[in-house]
């Protein structure tokens, strides 16, 4: 909702919720049925399809895109974080600066935006998912601006290279704010970017993204061809939050695994575990189509209401579709809640079931929905009828 409030899109219906939400936590008599799942889902989506109006109505519809994971020779300026509109503003004051502007993880998906791709000195992403920053932070060489959460306790070495906006702060890091979030001034980091060196190469190549629910919907002709003449097998939603864990290995290993007749559906920097996998694609389609952000997932629902109606199904649960998400905070949580409100079942979650979440609300998550977790990629795998 804070994003979307930046580009002045507002709600009143789903601010007002959140107040009573938050006043209903204190009452011992709530309704965990109504208000923690089904209510609060149901405003997730509104939440999140608001979002995905105020960016497509700001920046256009994301379109498919290869985005540059190289770097050039001039210095630059890496954002990190979700808000499109300190993007945008950063990309128009630096314009004609000689200073490079990259992504680095939950913000690779400005890139597929008509009106934010358009600058020239929009490079590419740097980097993968937000915890491996400190190594990524070090090599960047440039100034760093986190524009929301995912800041890692920073290194000595590039603390004074890192600078936050927005919600984002830290204990000893510049801070750039205004009474209009509309209309920073981001001179002092375009300044500082002008005296570094140019970052240092860790990659290179392209990844493919920009499937948010407006390109994929263009592609469904094709998209149920390929399922008729049995090209595409099943979708598997397997987005969400990476993290540091070694358990988090079990993403990568499920996508390498996956046959080849199978297509991931993904927002979220969980990609980051298989979006440079090479995976191939069915017939021109690609095999990871990335619809963008956390807050994207948005896209992925569409997506899924849209080919419950091509294929003339009467429930989302008929669809060739698995639910594998991977949660790391509460951002994945709503978007679990907004697929239950929706309706789909047979979630399954990982690497472990939140441990926020009551044993009430869990039970209730499990009897409802069949919610359940992860155990091993083979085992998954067979369980999911995903053996090749």
């Amino acid at each position: 909702m804070k994003h979307a409030n930046m580009l002045k899109y507002e709600n009143d219906d789903i601010d007002a919720f959140i107040q009573r939400a938050l006043d209903t936590t204190l009452r011992d008599d709530a309704d965990l049925n109504e208000l923690l799942v089904l209510e609060t889902g149901k405003y997730g989506v509104d939440g999140m399809a608001l979002l995905d109006k105020a960016n497509t109505s700001t920046y256009g519809n994301p379109v498919m895109t290869k985005v540059n994971i190289g770097v050039g020779k001039n210095p630059g300026i890496l954002v990190s974080g979700h808000d499109l509109k300190d993007m945008e503003i950063l990309l128009k004051q630096s314009e004609g600066s000689g200073v490079d502007i990259y992504t680095h993880s939950e913000m690779l998906p400005a890139h597929y935006y008509p009106e934010l791709k358009k600058y020239s000195h929009f490079v590419g992403n740097y980097g993968n998912a937000w915890w491996e920053q400190k190594k990524e932070f070090e090599s960047f060489n440039g100034p760093i601006l986190m524009t929301t959460n995912c800041i890692v306790p920073p290194l000595d070495s590039y603390k004074d290279r890192v600078y936050t906006t927005g919600a984002a702060g830290f204990e000893g890091i510049k801070h750039i704010d205004s009474d209009d979030p509309n209309n920073k001034d981001f001179t002092p980091i375009i300044e500082h970017a002008k005296k570094c060196k140019p970052p240092i190469e860790i990659e290179s190549g392209y990844i493919v993204g920009g499937f948010a629910h407006n390109q994929v919907l263009e592609l469904k002709d094709k998209i149920a061809e390929a399922v008729k003449s049995g090209a595409i097998k099943r979708f598997i939603v397997l987005g969400g939050c990476d993290g540091r864990h070694k358990e988090r290995d079990y993403y990568t290993e499920f996508a390498k695994k996956l046959p080849k007749d199978t297509v991931i559906l993904t927002a979220g920097c969980a990609k980051y575990r298989y979006n440079k996998l090479d995976l191939g694609d069915i017939n021109g389609i690609p095999r990871v189509l990335d619809a963008g952000q956390c807050n994207d997932s948005y896209s992925l629902v569409v997506i899924a209401l849209a080919l419950k109606d091509m294929f003339g199904l009467q429930d989302i649960n008929d669809l060739p579709i698995v639910y594998n998400i991977a949660w790391y905070e509460q951002k994945a949580v709503i978007v679990l809640l907004s697929l239950l409100y929706l309706g789909v079942k047979n979630i399954h979650l990982g690497p472990t079931i939140p441990g926020f979440l009551s044993k009430n609300v869990v039970d209730i998550l499990v009897e409802k929905f069949n919610l359940s977790g992860i155990s091993n990629v083979d085992d998954d795998l067979n369980k999911f009828n995903l053996i090749a």
